[in-house]
């Protein structure tokens, strides 16, 4: 009937609040992370649970923007990507928490006439199925598949419970581990006997070039997902808009669902700006 709008960056917004290492692990008033080994600043998915309000606040500036379909917090809480803190036991908690963070949020906006609705993000962790991590053996991987799929299907199971109204596989660099996402929603659900949330699927392109970091063209990335048969299929990151738009319109003419569109402001400077 409309174009939906998604929301925007999580992580620049959350850049704004020049958290410190004591915020990250919620001192003084939370403890619980008090004695984690090593430094956790910069560990975005933690401040569900350490920094609560300023995710939920974050959320509902772009619900007052007129966003329809906000993100959770939880680009990186795989027990993958949480290896890198030493908090992978956490990644589920995370998920689950993270969910119902969002999703209260719609619920404080949702309207008879404009429904909100808050996808479970799924990102693509800091690992590669697909290429080599060392330049002199082009065989080695730094992970496998299965692991990859246990880690999304933990993951998965925390969203579904904190109440998201769909997935977003996003920030696909490696369609290999997309895949692994894909196989664990819908081994997920087959095995609770549910009919499956909708899933948006975007990708990244790296430069004009149109080919992913793995190699792959716009076209052989949307038919390596095609049997998934998502919502949407889309772009995301790297790209801001004006760079990115004839790559959308190149993948609206070959897909056969929906389309996404998600650019921002293009990559950083020299400063991290």
């Amino acid at each position: 009937q409309r174009i939906l709008i998604l929301d925007g960056a999580m992580g620049t917004m959350i850049q704004q609040y020049k958290l410190t290492e004591a915020d990250y692990r919620g001192l003084p008033g939370n403890t619980r992370f008090a004695d984690h080994p090593g430094d956790i600043k910069g560990n975005n998915e933690l401040l569900v649970l350490t920094q609560p309000e300023i995710i939920s606040k974050i959320h509902e500036q772009y619900l007052d923007a007129g966003a329809d379909i906000i993100e959770t917090n939880t680009f990186g809480a795989t027990s993958v990507a949480q290896e890198d803190y030493k908090m992978a036991g956490l990644a589920r908690e995370m998920n689950e928490v993270s969910a119902r963070l969002a999703r209260a949020a719609c619920e404080k906006y949702s309207t008879p006439d404009k429904p909100r609705f808050a996808a479970g993000a799924i990102g693509p962790t800091p690992k590669t199925a697909s290429i080599s991590p060392d330049v002199n053996d082009p065989g080695a991987r730094n992970v496998t598949f299965d692991a990859l799929r246990a880690s999304y299907r933990e993951q998965i199971e925390g969203l579904f419970a904190g109440g998201v109204d769909l997935f977003l596989v996003e920030t696909i660099f490696d369609t290999l581990n997309a895949k692994a996402a894909i196989f664990a929603v819908k081994e997920y659900f087959r095995k609770i006997g549910q009919p499956e949330l909708p899933m948006m699927i975007s990708g990244t392109i790296t430069d004009a070039s149109g080919r992913t970091l793995s190699g792959q063209t716009l076209e052989a990335f949307y038919t390596s997902v095609e049997h998934a048969k998502p919502l949407s299929v889309g772009l995301n990151c790297a790209l801001g808009a004006q760079e990115m738009r004839s790559h959308i319109e190149e993948l609206s003419q070959i897909a056969t669902c929906y389309t996404s569109a998600y650019p921002n402001a293009g990559l950083p400077n020299a400063m991290g700006q």
